[in-house]
């Protein structure tokens, strides 16, 4: 009885004991399930809050885009709103172009902004920037060279100016504008293309990546990600991309920043109304748009001039030289125009029925001149009412008003504020000297602060700054004045959008066409995947999130 109870508290035990593992098995499982369950939890949160902050990081690109869009918006309507005063400030205004608050945050992080920036086309160190825009008439427009009256051979010549052009390129250049396909000399017509070639203006600058022998590299040069500032990456010879630079301290700016296709302006006054064309035939129409305006004085000068000429002019008209035919035409309007029945046409004592022989090339024509005339049948000496003594206070006004060239839209002159020097040696005359071109590279609006020197700004606002500062004479000015203009009406300029504490940016590289009201954005380049192009220091935001 005793052994049958032993056997019966053995088995009672050992039922325990197996009773008792199987609980500690099923809390391991249970503590495994949980474990498991816990991760799977964990990764699921922590995957939502990544994908969270990268929803709120492509929200907040977003909005830096609509920031870089207003600026673009902002910048047209600067340009829609110009006056063309002399102290009129588009090349380096921080106050209009710097760090524009798009949206009102309460902390940095939140703070929208958008800057308008472009790099100092003076600087050949590629170290310095501009806020503001930057004239595309300060560059040589590819599509107005073969509307020109320079002979092929001449062209040819002036765009080897152009640091990295070669006779091969030039030629192809040219070979793909013109409207022809007879190859030059050192050109490529479309019989040596696998692709139909333009034979027509240009239509954007990148259409040159499609000319034979132009690379990225030759286009833009060592600025890779198209700032126009000199980076670290883009002046350590081969240690890192781009492996063409050449570690020289110099930025190497490529085709793109001496060449455009946007060269022109507006020839109208700055409220948008009609010049006073000054080569204008029927005299007595001249003399009474200039008296109005003017006065009697400026009016028989200026009409006078046209007749009989300055000591300094050259007749374009010789005796009989006119066609009968329009000769009488031209009275006849201005008969009509003066109202005489008698056919003759006074006014201050000239007769304007006379042929106007001597055109005038520009307003320095008119400026100290000289004119030896009949006034009443009697011989006369009239001084110009436009003296050298007074240029920077009358300049302005005479660009303004007078015009030499009756299209309504120019192309092609350049912008002596804006070009380098070898853009100023693409000029076709010889006055031009490199030495003269180099003094006026060289002569920077921007002091040791980097602020615009504001009364070199006033005084600039016409070509005839050359003349005023010395670096040309009077005979000088009035050869190179109908190449020059600082009235271009086409602009480039990147527009940054932002937040002020970093993270996302966006980086458009916009061109605005002026030349009519409202103003036309002709192109936008998304540049953001080139990289932010421009640190913290040049925008001004906090470290955080760079």
């Amino acid at each position: 009885m005793q052994s049958r109870r032993i056997r019966i508290n053995r088995l009672y035990a050992g039922f325990n004991q197996s009773q008792s593992g199987r609980r500690g098995t099923v809390m391991v499982v249970v503590l495994m399930v949980i474990v498991l369950l816990s991760l799977a939890a964990y990764t699921y949160t922590d995957s939502m809050i990544s994908e969270r902050e990268a929803a709120g990081f492509y929200g907040r690109g977003i909005l830096t885009r609509s920031f870089a869009d207003s600026a673009i918006e902002y910048t047209a309507a600067t340009l829609d709103a110009r006056t063309f005063e002399p102290d009129e400030n588009l090349y380096h205004n921080p106050d209009g172009f710097f760090r524009q608050q798009m949206r009102a945050g309460e902390t940095e992080r939140a703070t929208g902004l958008f800057t308008v920036i472009v790099p100092n086309e003076r600087d050949a160190g590629g170290a310095t920037v501009r806020y503001g825009l930057i004239s595309e008439s300060g560059k040589l427009d590819i599509n107005s060279l073969l509307k020109s009256e320079l002979e092929d051979e001449e062209i040819h010549d002036l765009m080897l100016s152009i640091p990295n052009m070669t006779d091969e390129i030039a030629d192809a250049i040219l070979d793909w504008v013109d409207d022809d396909e007879e190859a030059r000399e050192y050109g490529v017509e479309g019989i040596d293309y696998t692709y139909p070639i333009a034979n027509a203006p240009l239509q954007t600058l990148d259409e040159l990546l499609m000319v034979s022998g132009i690379t990225p590299a030759i286009l833009y040069g060592e600025d890779s990600n198209r700032n126009g500032l000199l980076d670290p990456n883009e002046d350590d010879g081969d240690v890192s991309a781009p492996l063409y630079d050449n570690a020289d301290g110099i930025l190497d700016h490529g085709l793109n920043s001496y060449l455009t296709v946007y060269g022109t302006e507006s020839n109208v006054r700055a409220d948008g109304s009609e010049k006073i064309y000054l080569n204008e035939d029927v005299l007595s129409d001249l003399f009474d748009q200039i008296e109005e305006e003017l006065g009697e004085t400026e009016a028989q000068f200026i009409a006078a001039f046209r007749i009989y000429g300055s000591k300094d002019a050259i007749a374009t008209i010789q005796s009989g030289d006119v066609n009968e035919q329009t000769e009488a035409a031209v009275k006849n309007v201005a008969v009509g125009v003066a109202g005489s029945p008698e056919g003759t046409v006074t006014r201050a004592g000239l007769d304007l029925l006379q042929t106007p022989q001597y055109p005038i090339n520009s307003v320095f024509d008119l400026v100290d001149a000289e004119v030896d005339c009949e006034v009443d049948g009697q011989p006369t000496t009239l001084n110009s009412p436009w003296t050298s003594a007074n240029l920077v206070d009358i300049l302005p006004g005479l660009y303004d008003m007078f015009t030499s060239n009756e299209d309504p839209v120019l192309v092609g002159r350049i912008d002596p504020n804006h070009a380098r020097t070898e853009v100023l040696l693409t000029i076709p005359v010889e006055e031009m000297t490199e030495n003269l071109a180099q003094s006026i590279a060289a002569s920077s609006m921007i002091g040791g602060d980097g602020m615009p020197l504001t009364d070199l700004m006033v005084q600039r606002a016409t070509p005839g700054w050359l003349l005023i500062e010395g670096l040309v004479d009077l005979p000088t000015m009035r050869i190179l004045a109908p190449h020059l203009t600082t009235r271009g009406s086409v602009f480039r300029c990147q527009t940054i959008g932002y937040f002020g504490e970093g993270g996302p940016l966006t980086r458009l590289e916009v061109v605005i066409d002026a030349t009519s009201v409202p103003s036309v954005v002709l192109s936008v380049q998304d540049l953001t995947n080139l990289g932010k192009g421009y640190s913290r220091n040049y925008l001004q935001v906090s470290d955080q999130d760079q």
